[in-house]
């Protein structure tokens, strides 16, 4: 009988996320290689995955544990390679990690006949830290092991539930039938029989999930399990007591069984060491804790003393250290101790990085098959390993584990832009067929999506590269000394350019009218307001604009006009256009009807809000939508500046003077006019905007309610320091974590009411930098902040809210939903038991929802770790700049022309102004501005730059005006202003 065609062997993770073949990319950080081979004899080495399959390397004996570990990941573009690690068995039959400092040789007696495992080494408290699909994938490979052997004990039900989102992963959407086989045929506990019921209950509703969302939900109930991340190691207390030491993020536990009895926090602990068969730890002496100092624990012999005490010092540096060890200097004479310390990247430097990453992160589609289940190969595979003089390559056959390639920034395709939907889930059908090159290998080309279908990240717009437009270098300066170079000329300009864009902004919105107009969900009401308000406002600018053009034209010499000087000036065309403008003032008035219109509508017809929706997350549509409702409002502020800067300018015997003066008193009037109405309408756009960023609240929306501040903060509990983003109003603070599905929203943990509280800075008594105790009536957060900076701020504004809270009568601070206050977060309890209210409240994360944007200011705060107030986003409304400037990169030649928008604490490029929405955005909170330095080799006038951790760009402008402009605008958004924090203290808690 003829025998079969081969199956392709299924690689599980590579089929799983529809990779292409590996590429080879290492952990190691952007433009780096990974080291060369050394010399010698090569040894094959076995390496089993957490898929079971088992893969081969040939590597020098010569080489360092961290030699082979890199070619691990590297083979599995694994990015967030330090939570793993490779463990063995060794000659005395005890599992030890391999040391990446070491020699394989002196650590392997028989590599031929000694297979490597990879597992998961570092389990972080709140599985939201793992910023890769991939590698949250691997946790979840994990977990199942776990389960599965029954390391990871748990009640049947959270058994039931974690299997149901495996085989959900595994196979798919929930069918009888199938369903029922597959269990019968696999089995993924112990005793599974009696529980198969359960699961298919369970399964039954996770239809609709995909693997990315079963992953994230299994780790979901995993974590909150008493034994998640445990491993045990027997010992013996001194009374001969039978115990198990464990070691967390959070310090050293001791457990009877599989029941923590004890806990040492890595702030009490001032020592760990062993000796002999005794392991030692040696506690800060406390006056409140009637405890020994030293408690001594008695471990089967020296070795296993050795190996528990090594992971110790790895967890506490890994997950307490802000960077790795320094190693200590050798002695002279004679050691005393161990010479071991931790080598790698600390949990916080893995997290910026990866963050730091996401310029350069380039996602695959990811083209799910739910038949395929994940099973050990026939056969291992072979890989082989070349000495090259750059390092060394993994050969690409079979693929698997591919996900994510890193990019250097240059080197992003600026041509492929306008074919990538940035705002749409779903990539074009060309996405991923090119190649360029990534350290001398094959890469795939850029695509702005994301594989879950998520939006992007803020932070994963590329800018454009310099094959985007036309390089142009000293014929821009031969051209630039044409024109006049009298800074009211430039003044001028900086009213033309930025009415180029708010004429587009405008356009928005009219189009905007347009598209749900014709709905029938829309009602009257809504269309005839908007209609109304709009359209006569886009009339009258386009007039505007053209009139300026004219001027401008005119007074850039392209007529004999400019001999005479007869239209070197702009306070005619102003004047002439504002007194226009008084009629229209109605219509500015009407703004905020326009904003209570559209939230009445969209509260009232779900259909309507979906449109609304959708329309924002089209690419046009570069801020929320409610921003560019309250443009006309601002547009008045910034004729009023321009006016300014001109009149101080000119002598009060220049022609112009008395037209912009003029011009700049009725501006003035109707700014003052309309001042109450713009803070009012401020604060109400942006408890809007929040509104759509929150899961879990209610009635956020209310009168009396003002928002202060919101950005990042680290939540202190039981399970260590835990990012979360707070949200700062004048009755209450909320504080949420970052959803990681589809939605991109934040789910609200938890509320503090002001009233009541009081607040006082903590670190020294938890031994946290920038750590700051919030004291409630009925609860109180410890939570520390970025920088000494950071706290100040956020002390200061709470503080301040604090005292206005106890004078004025504020709106009710209840704001979480019903679901939120009968199932309470678990992580904000120190002590955590699992219980079944625990494990159903997990499905609640499962809801569907539609597309929400990620490229708001909020996601932006999570990815810096920073915060913004109010008193922030009103500047950023008063410095709004747009015009051409010329671009250039650190380690570039040429300069790339560019048409750019400041709004909103980002930068917004285009190729010319003509473009309809941008192909690229960079948020600058985090940058710094500077001029660039003698030895950076610019050597050309009026250029600044841009810095943010290895990202660094330069920016030209055409004259000392327009240099000082870009600073200055760029400067409200990265630089924290010391008038912004006075402001801030007396506007926003007014008494």
């Amino acid at each position: 009988m003829a025998e079969p065609d081969p199956q392709p062997m299924a690689s599980g993770t590579g089929q799983r996320l529809g990779a292409p073949d590996t590429l080879g990319i290492s952990t190691l950080d952007p433009g780096h290689k990974p080291p060369a081979m050394p010399p010698g004899r090569h040894v094959t080495i076995r390496v089993r995955m957490l898929d079971d399959t088992e893969e081969l390397f040939d590597i020098s004996q010569k080489s360092t544990g961290k030699v082979l570990f890199d070619l691990v990941c590297s083979h599995m573009n694994l990015i967030e390679g330090d939570y793993f690690g490779l463990e063995f068995q060794n000659h005395q039959k005890m599992m030890v990690w391999l040391d990446h400092i070491k020699p394989i040789i002196k650590q392997l007696r028989r590599p031929k006949h000694t297979i490597l495992r990879f597992a998961v080494k570092f389990f972080p408290p709140d599985h939201a830290q793992l910023l890769e699909e991939l590698t949250r994938y691997l946790f979840a490979l994990q977990i199942k092991q776990d389960v599965s052997c029954g390391r990871l004990t748990c009640n049947d039900t959270s058994a039931a539930l974690m299997v149901s989102h495996i085989i959900q992963s595994e196979i798919g959407d929930f069918e009888e039938s199938q369903c029922r086989s597959h269990l019968l045929n696999n089995n993924y506990i112990p005793e599974q029989m009696p529980m198969i019921d359960k699961i298919m209950e369970f399964h039954s509703k996770n239809i609709g999930q995909t693997p990315a969302e079963s992953d994230f939900q299994l780790l979901e109930v995993a974590r909150r399990l008493e034994m998640y991340g445990i491993r045990l190691h027997p010992a013996k207390d001194r009374e001969g007591t039978r115990l198990s030491l464990s070691v967390a993020p959070t310090g050293v536990l001791v457990l009877k069984g599989h029941t923590k009895i004890n806990a040492f926090n890595w702030s009490k602990v001032r020592k760990l060491s062993f000796k002999r068969k005794r392991f030692l730890i040696k506690l800060r002496p406390d006056l409140n804790n009637s405890y020994q100092d030293t408690l001594e624990f008695l471990m089967g012999s020296r070795d296993c003393c050795k190996v528990f005490w090594k992971i110790c010092v790895e967890y506490h540096a890994f997950f307490r250290l802000f960077e790795e060890p320094k190693p200590k200097p050798k002695p002279v004479l004679f050691t005393r101790g161990s010479a071991f310390r931790f080598s790698g990247r600390t949990q916080k430097q893995v997290i910026d990085y990866v963050r730091e990453s996401e310029f350069k992160k380039i996602p695959f589609e990811s083209r799910v098959q739910h038949n395929i289940r994940l099973s050990p190969l026939p056969s291992p595979r072979h890989h082989e390993v070349s000495a090259e003089v750059s390092g060394f390559s993994a050969s690409t056959k079979g693929s698997h584990y591919g996900h994510y390639v890193v990019l250097p920034f240059t080197q992003q395709k600026a041509e492929m832009a306008p074919s990538v939907v940035l705002n749409s889930p779903h990539p074009s059908a060309s996405s991923g067929h090119s190649h360029g090159m990534v350290n001398g290998q094959k890469s795939l080309e850029l695509c702005s999506y994301s594989p879950d279908g998520r939006q992007p990240s803020p932070l994963t717009s590329p800018l454009l590269n310099d094959a985007g437009s036309v390089r142009t270098d000293d014929e821009d300066d031969v051209r630039r000394k044409r024109f006049p170079t009298d800074r009211a000329y430039f003044i001028a300009k900086e009213l033309l350019t930025t009415e180029r864009t708010y004429l587009k902004d405008l356009e928005v919105v009219t189009s905007f009218q347009s598209a749900v107009g014709q709905d029938e969900a829309t009602p009257d009401s809504l269309k005839n307001t908007v209609l109304s308000t709009f359209e006569p406002l886009h009339k009258f600018h386009a007039g505007f604009l053209r009139e300026v053009e004219q001027r401008l034209a005119l007074w850039e010499g392209r007529s004999n006009a400019h001999i005479k000087g007869d239209y070197q000036h702009i306070g005619d065309v102003m004047l002439n256009n504002l007194q226009g403008l008084k009629p229209l003032t109605a219509n500015l008035h009407k703004q905020s009807e326009v904003l209570l219109e559209l939230e009445k509508a969209c509260r009232a017809s779900r259909r309507l809000e979906g449109l609304c929706r959708d329309f924002e997350l089209q690419k046009v549509c570069y801020v929320p939508l409610n921003v560019f409702i309250l443009r006309p409002l601002h547009r008045l502020s910034h004729y009023k500046q321009i006016l300014e800067r001109l009149c101080k300018h000119y002598p009060a015997t220049h022609g112009d003077f008395r037209d912009c003066r003029a011009a700049l008193a009725d501006v003035s009037e109707m700014v003052e006019q309309l001042q109450g109405s713009l803070i009012k309408m401020e604060n109400f756009q942006k408890l809007l905007e929040l509104k759509k960023d929150l899961i879990g609240v209610d009635n956020l929306v209310v009168p009396g309610r003002e928002f202060i501040r919101l950005g990042c903060l680290s939540k202190l509990s039981g399970k260590g320091l835990q990012q979360r983003m707070f949200f700062l109003f004048n009755d209450v603070i909320l504080y949420t974590s970052r959803g990681m599905m589809g939605t991109n929203q934040f789910r609200v943990h938890g509320q503090l009411p002001l009233h009541g509280m009081t607040i006082r800075e903590s670190e020294d008594e938890w031994g946290v930098p920038h750590a700051f105790t919030l004291v409630g009536q009925q609860q109180s957060l410890v939570v520390a902040a970025s920088s000494l900076m950071e706290m100040e701020k956020w002390m200061d504004d709470i503080q301040g809210a604090i005292e206005t809270v106890k004078t004025s009568k504020g709106p009710s601070s209840d704001l979480l939903t019903c679901s939120l206050i009968d199932n309470k977060c678990p992580e904000d309890s120190l002590v955590e038991a699992e219980s079944e209210d625990d494990i159903t409240a997990s499905h609640t994360s499962l809801e569907r929802s539609s597309p929400h944007r990620g490229n708001t200011m909020v996601h932006v705060c999570w990815h810096r770790n920073t915060s913004v107030s109010m008193v922030d986003f009103s500047l950023a409304v008063e410095n709004q700049l747009s015009g051409n400037l010329l671009r250039k990169f650190k380690n570039s030649n040429g300069w790339q022309k560019l048409w750019v928008v400041f709004t909103n604490f980002s930068l917004f490029f285009y190729k010319s102004h003509q473009d309809d929405y941008p192909l690229a955005s960079l948020p600058l909170l985090g940058y710094s501005v500077t001029v660039p330095s003698e030895s950076e080799n610019i050597h050309k006038e009026y250029v600044f730059k841009l810095h943010f951790k290895s990202h660094v760009y330069y920016f030209r402008s055409e004259s000392e005006y327009t240099f000082e402009r870009w600073m200055e605008v760029i400067r409200s958004a990265t630089v924290p202003s010391i008038s912004a924090r006075v402001r801030n203290g007396k506007e926003s808690h007014p008494h």
